[in-house]
């Protein structure tokens, strides 16, 4: 009885890593293809819903252009009142290299309850991404290592030159003195 228990387990042990190992070894196209699947998760009145991966294209462009990327939620105070001096700097860049990018840590089950009355009550025209992915803890990293997790939080960047922020704004010329520098 001992032995047959034991050889039972040693065949279980054996094919659950025998089958972690064939999920982990999937063809390199075949991952990529799950990528691309994760980042279009969804969309819920035009606004995308993506996880970290789908995120990241947004973090990293390499052109001519300033972008302003403010982590915030509608259950955050402070980033609700800081919120109009991003709107008021995107409608003075209006025309200039410029693109202000809203990344909602709202709840994706408040995505159509309060993020979307939210957005078309206010009237908010910046580009708005929701970042639903769980692994706060690994992604919090790479955004920025320095940062703690806590909202509202800002990266100004263009090209290699990238600032982090973790603060909220109290005006907008507030905002202005970290952007300016970027088209110096």
């Amino acid at each position: 009885m001992f032995q047959s228990r034991s050889f039972s387990q040693v065949v279980l042990v054996f094919s659950i890593v025998l089958m972690h190992s064939c999920n982990n070894a999937q063809p390199e196209a075949t991952q990529k293809q799950n990528s691309a699947s994760i980042e279009k998760k969804i969309t819920i009145n035009d606004i995308p819903v993506l996880d970290y991966e789908g995120l990241e294209p947004y973090l990293n462009f390499s052109n001519d252009t300033t972008y302003v990327i403010n982590f915030w939620a509608t259950w955050c105070k402070p980033c609700v009142e800081e919120l109009p001096y991003f709107l008021a700097l995107d409608k003075k860049m209006e025309g200039q290299k410029f693109k202000t990018i809203l990344v909602s840590l709202d709840f994706p089950k408040q995505i159509e309850k309060k993020l979307v009355p939210y957005l078309n009550e206010h009237k908010i025209q910046p580009d708005v991404i929701v970042l639903d992915d769980p692994d706060s803890n690994s992604w919090i990293d790479k955004i920025n290592p320095e940062w703690s997790g806590a909202i509202p939080a800002t990266i100004v960047y263009r090209n290699d030159r990238n600032e982090f922020y973790e603060q909220s704004f109290e005006s907008m010329e507030e905002l202005e003195e970290i952007v300016d520098p970027f088209f110096k």
